[in-house]
């Protein structure tokens, strides 16, 4: 890939734009299966909440992502542990592209395929587009080198997408979100 001056502020266009969505969520990870409903909600204050619960309406976990800041309201004993809350923040991070803002963002260019790069730490956030920067194609985090999770959004008409996929490369772990309908409330 090679480094091109095509500039960053495009991607932004392919911000979601969660009010409140519903999601039927299948999760796979080393061999075990959770499914269940996943909340992505704007709160009033403009945070982001994210709430993952059985049908039955066990709770697994209850996310916030506010201007500043990461929180965890809730998370399920079994799974209160620092690698899987930091996977989860940076997988949610990832499809709620929080990251757009990075100082020292550039792109990179593969053939008619653009590579948006948002450095955060020793993280890579890269949003990969075509040329014109029409479509956005994959989502990827990982280093410089190596790629650790992607993920695909099928976008909906009203700028909440239909349906997200979030899949690691470096163990067995994904996440399928099939939005079921918007909540009024």
């Amino acid at each position: 890939m090679q480094r091109t001056e095509a500039g960053t502020a495009c991607v932004a266009a392919f911000k979601p734009s969660f009010t409140r969505a519903l999601y039927n969520a299948q999760v796979n990870v080393t061999g075990k299966h959770l499914s269940g409903l996943l909340l992505i909600k704007t709160m009033p204050d403009s945070s982001v909440r994210v709430v993952f619960s059985s049908e039955a309406g066990f709770t697994f976990f209850d996310f916030e992502w506010n201007k500043h800041a990461f929180k965890v309201h809730y998370i399920f004993s079994q799974m209160d542990k620092k690698p899987v809350i930091r996977t989860l923040r940076k997988d949610f991070e990832l499809v709620l592209m929080r990251h757009l803002d990075a100082p020292g963002a550039y792109t990179l260019k593969e053939d008619e395929t653009y590579y948006r790069v948002f450095p955060n730490g020793k993280d890579f956030y890269y949003y990969i587009t075509d040329s014109a920067c029409a479509n956005l194609l994959q989502m990827e985090r990982g280093s410089r080198k190596k790629k650790v999770v992607e993920a695909v959004m099928l976008a909906g008409n009203d700028g909440m997408p239909d349906s997200i996929g979030i899949k690691h490369h470096n163990f067995s772990f994904d996440i399928g979100l099939k939005r079921l309908y918007d909540i009024e409330r």
